[in-house]
């Protein structure tokens, strides 16, 4: 059983080690051999390993559950014609890390560094996940000191530099550029559901029906009635929701009849799709609320845009070499992984390995 000392989680913004404990079967590589070349900078394959085995613990213990499949499964799954699953997790973490090397050879630029409590967090966090841990579990995820604190310093690194990495883009949208609409909508499914809770095609007559129903929505509306108050007549919902023309939800037809609107309080006529009727009423022509939020996404869509054109920047003009054949000793089928938090862990006295200070068995796959 592989575990993470109770100050990981504080160590590190990217949270790699807020998990309580790993069960991994044992693996041996040689931690010291180069996986990948990125400038004049050596990558190991202990840091390397280890990126990929904390990152295969969260596929594993989660993702794979919620496929209904097992680790071995999930990872043979081909994604493309010639790539499975494995194949391209392995692909986008190796990536991932040669931008933390990247990133951190240009820290300097932006007068980036470890501060001392960062520096003794990170020894502090290693050395924890050193002590609660066997050697068999160690070496199966290259869970080593020297491994571990190169690691969190990249991504510490990484966290600091990309606030400096947005500096400096245009904070000014204007409202025309953000402008968001509200509308409130009435949805006539075409399906209904039984007595068991089965959904259920309507026939002919009772679609029929609710045509007449959202044909009497729209002339009520568009006559003054509040549309909330007549859907719950009907026994239908009404739902408010902003838009703006780009948008294609709840359905691309009913957000283009309401943006042509140039007065709040107009309705639509009834709007059919495959699946059922909507009638909208156009309830104001400039949400300020939602305005405001598409201006913040705006600038984050800029601080984004000018962080990924620096990295690839960045990227094309670095030499990066990865040896593949080293890179394969890497295998998710040999070695598993899985995260076990502390709960799962604690007995019927309410202590926990961690609390005591020794280290549980190995488990193996």
């Amino acid at each position: 059983m592989l575990h993470l000392g109770k100050r990981a989680a504080v160590l590190t913004a990217a949270g790699v080690l807020s998990a309580g404990a790993l069960a991994g079967c044992s693996g041996s590589i040689n931690t010291d051999a180069v996986v990948a070349t990125i400038g004049d900078e050596e990558v190991t394959l202990g840091v390397a390993n280890f990126y990929a085995r904390m990152t295969q613990g969260q596929y594993e213990t989660y993702y794979a559950g919620m496929m209904g499949m097992t680790g071995e499964d999930m990872w043979a799954q081909e994604v493309e014609e010639g790539k499975n699953y494995e194949q391209a997790v392995k692909e986008s973490i190796m990536t991932d890390l040669e931008n933390m090397y990247i990133i951190s050879q240009h820290a300097a630029d932006y007068e980036v560094s470890l501060t001392e409590d960062e520096q003794d967090a990170i020894l502090d966090a290693a050395k924890q996940f050193d002590e609660l841990n066997t050697d068999e579990t160690k070496e199966a995820v290259s869970g080593y000191r020297k491994d571990i604190e190169k690691y969190l310093e990249l991504v510490t690194i990484r966290t600091k530099m990309e606030s400096k990495m947005k500096e400096g883009v245009d904070q000014e949208v204007s409202d025309e550029e953000a402008a968001q609409k509200a509308m409130r909508y009435v949805y006539f499914s075409f399906t209904s559901t039984d007595d068991e809770g089965n959904a259920v095609d309507m026939t002919d007559d009772e679609k029929e029906a609710l045509r007449a129903d959202a044909k009497n929505l729209a002339d009520r509306v568009s006559a003054g009635e509040d549309m909330a108050a007549v859907a719950e007549e009907m026994g239908q919902e009404s739902t408010d929701a902003t838009f703006d023309e780009e948008d294609t939800a709840p359905n691309e037809e009913l957000i283009a009849a309401v943006n042509a609107f140039t007065t709040e309080g107009e309705c639509t006529e009834p709007i059919e799709s495959e699946g059922g009727i909507y009638v909208a009423q156009l309830t104001s022509l400039l949400d300020r609320e939602a305005t405001d939020q598409e201006k913040s996404n705006i600038i984050a869509d800029r601080q984004q845009e000018q962080y990924d054109s620096l990295l690839e920047e960045w990227r094309n003009a670095t030499t990066i070499e990865v040896d593949e054949k080293v890179w394969d000793k890497v295998d998710f089928n040999e070695v598993g992984v899985t995260i076990v938090t502390p709960e799962e862990e604690t007995g019927d006295s309410g202590s926990t390995s961690e609390d005591s200070g020794t280290a549980a068995e190995d488990t193996a796959e």
